[in-house]
């Protein structure tokens, strides 16, 4: 194969994927406090710290 029909090849890969990332829908987000976010955090840290 030429070159430029593996440049072509890649944009159709490419602008497939786009479309699939576009067209899926949004993950579903929890509503969280400001309190409850700082908390996941702070365990994260300390869970994270007793790891090393």
């Amino acid at each position: 194969m030429k070159w430029w029909k593996w440049i072509g090849l890649a944009g159709v890969f490419g602008i497939a994927e786009g479309g699939n990332a576009v067209a899926r829908p949004p993950r579903p987000r929890g509503t969280y406090t400001a309190e409850q976010i700082t908390a996941r955090l702070h365990q994260r840290l300390t869970a994270a710290r007793r790891r090393d």
